[in-house]
């Protein structure tokens, strides 16, 4: 006899899907592997793309920092090429010990989430990480010139833009957590207060700089999105 919870989770089964993920986590590192290789020559001119975002250049505080951040760029824009594997690795097993999930259902899952990366990807670029730039070198001075590390820089760029594109997972992680857990939509809509709260703190963090105006454009967007995740438990649970 199974142990199947009234959503239709079969916890005897979950260790064969964990089996099955750490399987897709090796295709997903020959892919990013394969894909580390692939763009090697094009990223110093990704990195010279990168700096125009700054408007000043870029130092090597060392010998081997210009050659370790080459590499580090290499590896971040590999990931965020290889995204819709990972999202895919992590979802598809689930229909095989999740009855509740069909393969249609996954496949919107993964489309959404595919989606939503992207789109956190070219907000934070095309919108926050500008603005958040700009900001911070607006301290310079006549005293007071940036000397930019580009390891760090690298290393900045590539924390936002990875981060927004997690954050904008939101929609599809409170769906699936709805789906698994059963969560009511009614419940959770009474806790939007806690979840401006939430947010409004989320964004503090994630934003590059301490003003108001660069907190709002990631707060405002992280509600709407908050409010497409309710929908969807709504109408898809």
């Amino acid at each position: 006899m199974t142990n199947v919870s009234p959503n239709g989770l079969d916890w005897q089964h979950f260790s064969g899907y964990l089996e099955d993920f750490r399987k897709g986590l090796i295709h997903i590192g020959i892919a990013i592997f394969m894909t580390f290789i692939g763009i090697y020559p094009v990223v110093p001119s990704a990195l010279c793309y990168l700096k125009t975002l700054a408007n000043a250049d870029l130092a090597a505080f060392g010998t081997p920092e210009a050659f370790f951040a080459m590499l580090q760029l290499n590896l971040e824009i590999s990931v965020l090429i290889c995204m819709p594997l990972i999202l895919c690795k992590i979802l598809a097993p689930l229909p095989r010990f999740f009855p509740s999930f069909s393969n249609k259902a996954i496949f919107a899952f993964w489309l959404s989430s595919v989606t939503l990366f992207y789109a956190g990807v070219f907000f934070c670029f095309k919108i926050t990480l500008p603005y958040g730039i700009k900001f911070l070198l607006g301290f310079e001075t006549t005293n007071i010139k940036a000397l930019i590390s580009v390891d760090k820089f690298v290393s900045f760029c590539a924390m936002f833009l990875l981060g927004f594109g997690l954050v904008f997972q939101m929609p599809v992680a409170m769906v699936l957590s709805g789906r698994l857990f059963n969560v009511d939509y009614r419940r959770l809509s009474r806790h939007r207060r806690e979840a401006i709260l939430i947010l409004t703190f989320v964004s503090a963090i994630l934003t590059p700089t301490p003003d108001a105006m660069n907190m709002m454009l990631m707060a405002i967007p992280l509600y709407l999105l908050f409010e497409i995740g309710l929908l969807g438990i709504r109408f898809l649970n």
